[in-house]
């Protein structure tokens, strides 16, 4: 099963760029960890540059996505322009703009997009230790400028939505040409405490033509929809379901 290392950039004494007592190495830090969650929550193999708030060298961090295993190296970063409130939006960074890399790049922005950040796109760097290094598929994600007030309430404010959105974007590139990912995958739509109102989603989505049922989860119902061989599949009836307002999570049986 394809698997990704996450890399939280900066740390320790090299807090990368600052803006009101803001400190990207921690967003980008807690970024990594949320979107590695969601990640392993669906089956995905994951292993981090760091877990806590220690320096590392743009090429030790290559080093250790070379020697991890991982078939993807995924950088997380927040932007940072001369002047305060300058720019804002989103882009994510590759060595070329080929390949799965490319593709994921932009799956990510487009979800990112759908939230609510300007999309500036996908930008060739072919400087960067950590796309130069990487001997696999590597993107580096600027999340927002962190200078940007307008950036940072989004990434306050949306922050799960955020992470899903990212880690949704590795998926769905994933799904698309890995076929290794193969198991029983169905689509959450809610956890309820009470059966009653699990039975009313449930009969909500059966109107709309869904297949599902609830599966109980201690101390939680779970109403999940469909039942696919592949995470593409998954993913698209995930998406299908996000446009009409759904909060979704694709569940591994």
């Amino acid at each position: 099963m394809a698997g990704v290392i996450l890399d939280a950039g900066h740390g320790g004494y090299d807090a990368g760029a600052q803006y009101n007592g803001r400190k990207e190495k921690d967003d980008n830090l807690r970024l990594a960890l949320a979107v590695g969650e969601i990640l392993s929550q669906n089956g995905i193999p994951v292993s981090y540059t760091r877990q806590s708030d220690i320096y590392q060298s743009p090429t030790q961090k290559a080093r250790i996505g070379n020697e991890s295993g991982a078939d993807y190296f995924i950088s997380f970063h927040r932007n940072a322009s001369p002047n305060a409130n300058q720019y804002h939006g989103v882009e994510t960074l590759v060595f070329d703009d080929s390949g799965r890399k490319a593709e994921m790049a932009r799956n990510i922005n487009a979800n990112l997009e759908d939230i609510g950040f300007r999309n500036i796109g996908v930008r060739e760097r072919p400087n960067l230790a950590v796309l130069r290094r990487t001997d696999i598929p590597a993107i580096l994600i600027e999340a927002g400028f962190i200078n940007s007030d307008q950036d940072n309430q989004l990434f306050d404010e949306r922050f799960g939505d955020i992470a899903k959105a990212i880690a949704d974007g590795i998926m769905e590139t994933i799904g698309s040409g890995q076929q290794a990912l193969r198991g029983i995958y169905r689509v959450q739509i809610g956890l309820y405490r009470n059966f009653s109102n699990a039975r009313y989603a449930l009969n909500e989505a059966l109107a709309q033509g869904y297949d599902g049922d609830i599966v109980y989860e201690e101390p939680y119902y779970a109403v999940q929809l469909g039942e696919f061989d592949t995470l593409d599949e998954a993913v698209k009836l995930e998406n299908e379901l996000r446009q009409k307002g759904y909060d979704t999570l694709v569940i591994k049986k």
